[in-house]
């Protein structure tokens, strides 16, 4: 995966002469899509996906078991902040980008149904967002979720039996 730009190598990388400083003008009848270039980081698109991801009813989370675990430790870290995009992982391109996620679904759902609108709304918001062409998004339906299971919050931990819960 490439990283991401820094300013001074996206200015190293435009056309000699495309803009003035000075002015703000190309001297020429460029539009003003043709003086730069816009650079999306990777976490951006995951981010964009994984919101887009949660709009569709029947997900009960994303990423895999492990990486939930994981993710629910790192999150505890102070300072550290939930993240949007776990079980996402994008490839980013200049014009394109392939998704893959991991997903949990609640018992009863149609999984080909839930996919496609998965799949669906990624790709509009996506492509919407970041003006990116999506060239696949990959679902793994890697656990369903029972209603008799319990629900616990991965930011909460859970409480031993005969202990009353910490407030905060």
């Amino acid at each position: 995966m490439p990283d991401t730009p820094t300013p001074n190598a996206l200015h190293k990388n435009t056309a000699a002469g495309t803009a003035n400083p000075s002015t703000g003008s190309s001297g020429g009848s460029n539009p003003s899509a043709e003086r730069g270039r816009t650079a999306l980081a990777v976490g951006v698109v995951e981010k964009i996906a994984g919101m887009a991801a949660r709009e569709v009813s029947g997900i009960h989370a994303l990423g895999s078991g492990l990486s939930r675990t994981f993710g629910a430790m790192r999150d505890k870290v102070p300072g550290n902040k939930s993240s949007m995009g776990r079980g996402i992982k994008a490839e980013v391109g200049e014009k394109q980008t392939a998704i893959d996620i991991a997903l949990v679904v609640e018992y009863g759902v149609v999984i080909p149904r839930l996919a496609t609108q998965v799949r669906e709304n990624i790709i509009s918001a996506v492509e919407r967002m970041t003006g990116l062409e999506v060239v696949e998004v990959n679902i793994a339906v890697n656990d369903v979720h029972l209603p008799d299971e319990p629900d616990i919050d991965e930011d909460e931990e859970p409480v031993p039996s005969g202990q009353r819960p910490k407030l905060q």
